[in-house]
């Protein structure tokens, strides 16, 4: 169980370069031990978000605490953080073990120390058989790794992550995100880690905060987050979605598509309008008791594998996303087949329409 006193706490949190406003009304309290990713946008503020907590940014206003005290006018090097950048700045004319080692050096900690703590980073980051290799000698996968256990061996109480991954391939990425949940799970540290990559996110993290122009749009585990959204950005920017807008009264929201039940639990916006939000995965071909049922035409059928994705043109002019797992024997439509779908009347989830 992680403990609820924060490691890190900011609160109003404010950041201007001039007149732009970078960040507005930032309030974010990290427990020790999670792994909180910072999501959104290029240009939403995430990186400036971290560089702050880094100490490379001075707040324009509000407080921030790291383990309990104020950092506010504390430099990088007084903080109790490391950061790991996309661009992992090792050192090319030392080893891997020297790379490791090079912080604990300059800090003047004995040799006896050094080794020990080198050696049992080594273990960590499985990097033991490759501890006398230059880093031109490693992959992009062993040279992230090497970064990572570079920055952890001065075990710092948040390691800061700025988009590690971006350089690396599809395959190395995915292996190293699990790689990544090991060695969190073994260090045991705060990890705050940038992304604009939403698979990355919901891959990694404890509690996900999504970011829009400077400001956190909402804060949440991974899978309430995606199943969850209290927003249309947030519906819209993690994974794909259908969307109906239109007139809520009585339990009901009147639609282009015709009048659907609201989910259970819905509340009723004030000014009357709103957007009925439906996975294309929670969507089925048929119709049955206790779903909402709308016809259509299939307009497009794309095979991705395992799965294949239908559009479907609705009566009521919308454009439908259907996700199906492929299953063998399975009688599935065809282009120009006409065909009802349907999602159970709590699949969907209703945000505010957009003033």
């Amino acid at each position: 169980m992680l403990a609820q006193t924060p490691i890190i706490e900011i609160t109003s949190g404010q950041k201007r370069f001039g007149s732009f406003t970078a960040l507005a009304d930032i309030d974010l309290a990290i427990r020790p031990g999670e792994i909180v990713t910072l999501l959104g946008p290029s240009g939403c503020g995430k990186t400036t978000l971290m560089r702050l907590i880094a100490g490379f940014e001075s707040l324009s206003g509000g407080s921030i605490f790291i383990d309990g005290n104020d950092v506010a006018s504390l430099p990088p090097e007084r903080r109790p953080v490391n950061m790991v950048f996309q661009r992992y700045a090792l050192f090319p004319h030392l080893d891997v073990y020297q790379n490791i080692e090079f912080g604990l050096k300059v800090k003047g900690m004995p040799a006896a120390e050094r080794k020990e703590r080198v050696q049992r980073m080594l273990h960590i980051v499985q990097l033991e058989a490759f501890a006398h290799r230059y880093i031109d000698e490693l992959s992009g996968g062993q040279s992230q790794r090497v970064a990572l256990g570079r920055a952890l061996v001065n075990e710092p109480k948040v390691l800061l992550l700025d988009e590690p991954l971006a350089a690396l391939d599809l395959k190395i990425r995915q292996h190293m995100l699990s790689e990544m949940k090991r060695i969190h799970a073994e260090t045991k540290a705060t990890f705050v880690y940038v992304t604009h990559d939403q698979d990355e996110a919901m891959i990694l993290s404890d509690r996900v905060v999504l970011m829009e122009k400077g400001r956190i749009v909402q804060i949440d585990q991974p899978e309430d987050l995606y199943a969850r959204p209290r927003s249309l950005f947030a519906a819209k920017f993690l994974g794909e979605i259908n969307l109906l807008e239109g007139a809520v009264a009585g339990g009901r929201i009147a639609t282009q598509e015709g009048e659907m039940l609201l989910p259970q639990g819905a509340a009723t916006p004030t000014n009357g309008k709103a957007i009925l939000a439906i996975r294309p995965e929670l969507i089925a071909f048929g119709t049955g008791p206790g779903k909402q049922t709308v016809s259509g035409v299939v307009q497009e059928v794309v095979f991705t594998g395992s799965r294949s994705f239908y559009s479907v043109q609705l009566d009521g002019g919308s454009v439908f996303r259907v996700q199906v797992q492929r299953s063998i024997g399975a009688q599935l439509p065809q282009l120009g087949d006409r065909i009802d779908i349907s999602w159970h009347v709590d699949s969907g989830v209703l945000v505010p329409a957009p003033q």
